[in-house]
């Protein structure tokens, strides 16, 4: 049982990361094994996601608090939150981690994104989009490509510019 000062600092730390979160993903653990749930902390740590199991009615106060609209204690099962630096990381991660491991009896069954509740479908289609990062990389592929175009068709023109020039200095030999 934990004394009343510490469930105030914890509130007071789930407050900030609430707070600091652009985007929370809400799960079902219930079932899962200790070491598939270190496995994904350790999975959701790499993308700077935290992963916490906190008690509903803290969850719900917290919530609260840091101004986010979701009722944790409508929440199903046993809650384990994540709070992503990003918008996509945490429901990525998660989404991939319940498909690679099918035994797991982890679940999505909610979140949030900018304080607006989401469902628990609503978090698998954001799983779905790319991050900020493969973005970044379709857009400069996309913008590099045009421009390796045209330098590829000006150095052919020039070449072949070349090669008839040099055919007809041979020629006049």
């Amino acid at each position: 049982m934990m004394k009343r000062s510490e469930k105030d600092i914890l509130l007071k730390e789930v407050v900030s990361e609430a707070k600091a979160a652009k985007s929370i993903v809400f799960s079902d653990y219930k079932g899962v094994s200790v070491k598939q749930l270190s496995a994904l902390r350790g999975e959701l740590r790499k993308g700077g996601t935290r992963f916490k199991v906190i008690k509903k009615t803290i969850l719900n106060i917290a919530l609260r608090e840091a101004g986010i609209d979701v009722d944790a204690r409508k929440l199903e099962g046993q809650v384990g939150v994540a709070f992503a630096p990003d918008e996509v990381s945490a429901a990525k991660t998660i989404a991939d981690f319940v498909k690679a491991n099918k035994d797991t009896k982890l679940s999505i069954v909610g979140g949030a994104l900018e304080g607006k509740q989401l469902s628990a479908a609503e978090v698998n289609a954001l799983a779905k989009l790319p991050t900020k990062d493969e973005m970044r990389a379709k857009l400069a592929g996309t913008l590099q490509a045009p421009i390796s175009s045209f330098v590829r068709t000006l150095s052919g023109t020039y070449g072949g510019f070349v090669r008839v020039l040099n055919a007809v200095a041979e020629s006049k030999k």
